[in-house]
């Protein structure tokens, strides 16, 4: 479990210890090893230092076909522009293609004999990719083991060379049996007059889909099994404001059924809000008002003829309650071992739901709800006859498997993440094989890259992550069971999921990451428009036309802006573990969906390979696009002096979070007093101001001072040091031939009890190697403030009735699952509880947090 104190303790306190850097409360500190501490400030010091020197004084290293010439002299600059343009050479449509063909092809449900054989496929990539030897015994570990732990905290320690393996965690799911799922109108006499098919057709013409129509049955993840009979609710999207209007219209849901359609939540909290108010069950269609101009009203052909829904697809899906927590539901906050204690779950639901076709929904209309014109209006309108429904699910212990790889860096204990999962609901060409496919040529490119002498100057960790979709699991759980090393070293998460099921590009991410984002994007050629960049896919829309519904114009509107924006990140994806629970700056990114896109059949057997070429992505273009800006990221991210995280551009923004919150007010004596909060962002904005200008000045003083330092001559000392560091700091450096750092001659021989920094400036007085030491100091104080940025919005008291969240900067809407709530536990006072005193709590423990986060983040 995570050490960090709350914001009332106060982010960072003075330190009375000699260590180089104060560890603020919300960081844990790092584990003592046998050697003294003044040893161990020295070993960090200098392995940083002289990580930086070698990586700078490229001009003597074989890298990238480039010869050994004394003549030819790099800067670092354009040693890292090489690596990059080597990097994005790499990917490609025809190994994406490929890829995509392999993984898309047949189904991986979480838990399956299949998805274990994915995992080691995976494995075998990483292997393949990194040159890591295949040894006897698989590495495949239980969860909780001493192999297991010692395959992640290793990274950051004593790991020399890349290392892969599986992590098996053991949480609850539970699967469906078609042949007890049952839906069927009722007479007055309570036989079957009706029932419905809940199957998807399995066009012969889509090969895979025929192939494997009923090899997932069409069932909710996490939902309740039982049997549920009444009478018949449309309750539209079935959101908050749903229900309440359906109350407020003097409805009674109590012993209802609830009819609603996918969209504008998650899908859990429509059952959410329905056992809330008494109904006992739900079921959830694919409605094509939602489809834009590509429906069958419209003139288009449903697939796979055509471009449009086919009317018997049916999306499976999670009902969990993701606003209160992800993960395993019965193990919150702790990770799902095999032997784990575990509790009855609170966030999932106690009534049946079922999933339905558009084909069985619009029978049910027409049947009860006076047609589909006047059915689906939010009117209040109760079926005459009951419907009866049948959820038959099995929930029990199953096992799933996190496949992972590290590639150390020269300074290891900084760490970037980046990760996809694996497991679908079906076939899943879109969600989660595009995201796959996308990491499958990531991986490749840094193979390549590795394979020809480079290095990461941090260390980089790459997670397939399983059972994302019953819940976030694998991630969550890994989350869990590492979150002290999380915050100790990940530096930042970069997250994909569905890369390509759409025209248009975006992304959401930490406001820290924006700018980097931004840059990288401008750097990746557009996948289909040469004069474009990936940058401007903000704009794209798909390639047909026709009239859209009212409604969903406006919901699409209000998604959409003139301008490329990077908001927030909510919850549905793997990232939410790392920003929301622990605090690390994450982002997420791909082409979605247009109402010009053909639909997507999203978690349907028709999310298949032939559509994804057919209409989601042909040539596979922008699967090579994605790869290529996450690979920019994750490089940036990775082999930059001073980490590219904005915390100006953050500060900034919390003043829009706090306009949003005084736009959502709707009883102005609710609000409290703000100005309190306001100043203490201004607090924070001048200290991020000064954070600016000391990177910059750090970083000017560490290239005066390695240019000092490279002026020392004595070959001799240089392989003596680099021998010393090999055999002390386990720093594998790259060949090195006549670097001019004599300075560092007299390190060999000297004794461990006079190894600390005063010593060296003393001994060695102002001269070029203090000055060097002290610039090196300089750029790891400052990326350490940038790297706990992030935690600073952790409290550890987490935000009402759903303490699981910690940050109080941003989290999933309490009553939207999908889309992110901004000053979450400020807002939901005000919006939600309506509460005068909850709400002047909320932002007075806010106001302390950014305070505290400002007092740390000064220079």
């Amino acid at each position: 479990m995570n050490t960090e104190k709350s914001e009332k303790g106060g982010f960072y306190q003075p330190s009375t210890s000699k260590e180089l850097l104060p560890h603020p409360p919300g960081l844990v500190q790092a584990r003592r090893h046998s050697t003294g501490p003044i040893f161990r400030k020295f070993l960090v010091l200098g392995s940083f230092s002289l990580v930086f020197f070698l990586l700078y004084n490229t001009h003597s290293i074989s890298f990238l076909g480039l010869k050994k010439d004394k003549k030819y002299s790099e800067s670092y600059d354009s040693y890292i522009k090489r690596i990059e343009e080597g990097y994005l050479a790499v990917p490609s449509a025809e190994s994406a293609l490929a890829a995509s063909r392999d993984y898309a092809t047949h189904p991986h449900l979480a838990g399956a004999v299949e998805d274990f054989q994915d995992a080691k496929d995976i494995l075998a990539l990483f292997q393949s990719e990194f040159g890591i030897s295949t040894p006897t015994t698989e590495p495949i570990y239980p969860a909780g083991s001493p192999e297991s732990r010692e395959a992640t905290l290793s990274t950051t320690s004593k790991l020399s060379k890349p290392a892969a393996w599986v992590d098996i965690y053991y949480p609850v799911m539970n699967t469906g049996n078609a042949d007890g799922m049952v839906v069927e109108l009722l007479s007055e006499s309570d036989q079957p007059i009706w029932k419905a098919d809940l199957l998807e057709d399995g066009d012969p013409r889509d090969e895979t889909a025929a192939k494997y129509k009923h090899s997932v049955p069409p069932f909710h993840g996490f939902s309740a099994a039982g049997e549920a009979i009444g009478q018949l609710v449309y309750a539209n999207y079935g959101t908050h404001d749903d229900y309440n209007k359906l109350i407020g219209a003097g409805v009674d849901l109590k012993g209802k059924i609830i009819l609603a359609r996918y969209g504008a939540n998650f899908r859990g909290l429509k059952v959410q809000g329905a056992a809330e108010h008494g109904a006992v069950g739900v079921l959830i269609y694919s409605d094509p008002r939602d489809d834009g101009s590509v429906t069958v009203e419209n003139g288009y052909e449903p697939y796979p003829t055509g471009p449009a829904r086919n009317p018997t697809s049916i999306q499976r899906g999670s009902v969990m309650y993701l606003s209160i927590y992800a993960g395993d539901p019965t193990t919150p906050g702790y990770p799902a071992y095999e032997n784990a204690t575990r509790v009855e779950p609170t966030n999932i639901p106690n009534i049946p739901s079922l999933p339905l076709s558009w084909a069985n929904a619009k029978l049910l209309f027409e049947e009860e709800l006076g047609g589909v014109p006047e059915g689906t209006k939010l009117n209040g309108r109760v079926g005459s006859r009951k419907v009866r429904m049948v959820n038959d699910v099995d929930a029990k212990v199953t096992p799933i498997w996190n496949t992972m790889v590290a590639i150390p860096g020269h300074i290891k204990d900084e760490v970037v993440l980046l990760g996809c999962h694996r497991d679908a609901w079906v076939m899943g060409a879109a969600d989660p094989t595009s995201g796959t496919v996308s990491l499958h040529e990531v991986v490749r490119g840094l193979g390549a890259l590795y394979k020809r002498g480079w290095k990461p100057l941090r260390t980089i960790v790459i997670a397939s992550w399983d059972a994302e979709e019953y819940g976030l699991v694998g991630s969550t759980e890994w989350g869990e069971d590492f979150a002290d090393w999380i915050q100790e070293h990940v530096v930042s998460y970069v997250n994909v999921d569905v890369s390509v099921s759409g025209s248009r590009w975006s992304t959401s991410a930490s406001p820290s990451l924006a700018h980097l984002i931004q840059r990288s994007a401008r750097d990746v050629p557009h996948p289909t428009d040469a004069q474009k960049t990936l940058w401007d896919a903000h704009f794209d829309v798909g390639p047909y036309e026709g009239p859209v519904d009212a409604e969903f114009a406006r919901m699409w509107d209000k998604m959409t802006s003139d301008e490329p924006r990077i908001g927030p990140l909510g919850s549905g994806s793997d990232y939410t573990v790392f920003l929301q629970r622990l605090g690390v700056a994450s982002s997420d990114q791909g082409f979605g969906n247009t109402p010009t896109d053909a639909p997507y059949h999203y978690h349907s057997i028709y999310d298949s390979q032939m559509w994804q070429e057919v209409y989601a992505d042909p040539g596979f273009y922008k699967h090579v696009a994605v790869a290529q800006n996450l690979g920019l990221l994750t490089l940036r991210l990775t082999d930059s002096l001073i980490l590219p995280l904005n915390t100006t551009q953050y500060a900034l923004e919390l003043d829009s979070y706090v306009d949003t919150v005084i736009k959502s007010t709707y009883r102005e004596e609710i609000l409290p007093d703000l100005f309190p909060l306001r100043r203490a962002i201004a607090k924070l904005q001048d200290a991020s101001f000064e954070l600016d200008e000391e990177k910059a000045a750090a970083e000017k003083a560490f290239h005066k001072a390695l240019k000092k330092i490279s002026r020392a001559r004595n070959p001799r000392a240089i392989r003596r040091i680099i021998q010393w560091i090999k055999e002390h700091l386990g720093i594998s450096a790259p060949e090195v031939q006549d670097l001019r750092f004599g300075a560092f001659k007299w390190m060999s021989s000297m004794t461990e009890s006079s190894f600390s920094e005063a010593h060296i400036c003393e001994s060695r007085g102002k001269g070029p190697l203090s000055d060097f030491i002290q610039a090196a100091k300089r750029v790891r104080a400052a990326n350490q403030k940038l790297m706990a940025f992030e935690r600073g919005f952790i409290s550890e008291d987490g935000i009402k009735d759903r303490e699981w969240y910690r940050h109080l900067g941003v989290a999933p809407g309490k009553h939207l699952g999908y889309a992110p709530t901004t000053l979450p536990g400020l807002t939901e006072a005000i919006v939600y509880d309506e509460d005068r005193e909850l709400a002047e709590h909320e932002a007075a423990r806010l106001t302390a947090l950014i305070e505290n986060l400002a007092d740390f983040l000064e220079v």
